[in-house]
Parts: C-alpha cells; sequence; structure tokens
C-alpha cells in the first residue's frame, strides 16, 4: 500500500486526512492511504522515513515549510526560487521538494478582476513571514505588484509591524492575503 501523509506541527487544524481519504475512496484509489505525522521538530523526518518505507509524498505545513529544506535531495526551480515547500515526492529513497503553493495562489489571483488583476497602484499586504508568504511574494513579484509583509517581529524596510499604531492604512492596499 502506498502512504502519503502530512508533516508540521500542530496538525489539529488539518483536514487533509479527510479530504485525501475522501478523494482515493471517490476515485477508487484502493492501495494508496494517507495518515498525519505530527513534527514538531523536523530533525525527527529521517526517523519518521525509516519507520515508514512505504512513503510515496508528503504535504508539508507549518513550521517546516523553510526547515525542511537541508533534508532534500532535489528542488524543483520553483521551490529554489521561492525557497519553501510545501510537497514532496518519495522516490527510490530521494526526496523531490516542490511548491504548489505558487500555482494555487497564482491561478487565484489571476482570476480576480475576469483575468485582469493588477495591484500596481496600490501593492498587496502579505499577513505573515513563513514559506506560504515567500510563495506569494514570488506570484507578486512575477506579476509586477509591489507587497509589504506584515510580521510581529518586522526585519528591514519591506516588512512592517502588525501593531495597529505602526500599520498604514488597510485601505492604501489593494489586496491583502492572509498566510498566517
Amino acid at each position: 500500500m502506498r502512504l502519503y501523509g502530512l508533516i508540521g506541527y500542530p496538525l489539529g487544524h488539518s483536514f487533509s486526512q479527510k479530504y485525501f481519504s475522501e478523494k482515493f475512496a471517490r476515485e477508487g484509489i484502493a492501495d494508496a492511504r494517507y495518515e498525519l505525522f505530527s513534527l514538531k521538530n523536523i530533525a525527527d523526518l529521517p526517523a519518521l522515513l525509516e519507520q515508514r518505507p512505504d512513503l510515496r509524498g508528503l504535504n508539508v505545513t507549518i513550521p517546516h515549510k523553510e526547515n525542511v529544506l537541508p533534508y532534500l535531495h532535489e528542488l524543483d526551480e520553483t521551490a529554489r526560487a521561492v525557497g519553501a515547500v510545501n510537497c514532496i515526492k518519495i522516490e527510490n529513497g530521494k526526496l523531490r521538494g516542490y511548491n504548489t503553493d505558487v500555482i494555487g495562489f497564482e491561478k487565484s489571483l489571476k482570476m480576480l478582476d475576469g483575468g485582469r488583476y493588477t495591484a500596481h497602484d496600490k501593492g498587496a499586504l502579505i499577513l505573515g513571514t513563513g514559506g506560504a508568504s515567500k510563495a506569494v511574494a514570488y506570484v507578486l513579484q512575477k506579476m509586477g505588484v509591489s507587497y509589504k509583509f506584515v510580521s510581529r517581529t518586522p526585519v528591514g524596510e519591506n516588512q512592517i509591524s502588525s501593531e495597529p499604531a505602526h500599520q498604514k492604512s488597510v485601505a492604501e492596499y489593494r489586496l491583502i492575503v492572509n498566510t498566517t
């Protein structure tokens, strides 16, 4: 049986196991199952892989989208450019990382305004600074949209504080993306 799963911590918010289990059943995929693997520390990944040699792929969520990178053998070019991974293919003992957040966000953004989305005039706010925010920033940059990150602990000129006293008016931005 092929095994797929999700790594991250905590996983109480995840609907992935239900979603994929139902998808496998609906599509008649009887030789696959999906499990949640709560990994508080990414250093536990090699032990998980050793214990579960039937693993064929993993989804990656908080807080491991960035800190999983040293454990991967290969990265596709988008994941390398973004610096974060949310999907891992396991084949012949090799782990290859992908970032499908980019595809999902880009398709969603292109559906706005009948496919004519542009925020050149006002830019975008990205709430959060983790792995998902990097995928959003990658797409915005690719589309020529200026952006700022909103963080509890801002670093650098492209990040602003999440404290109300330090925020610019939300109305100044045409797009706000929550990646927290």
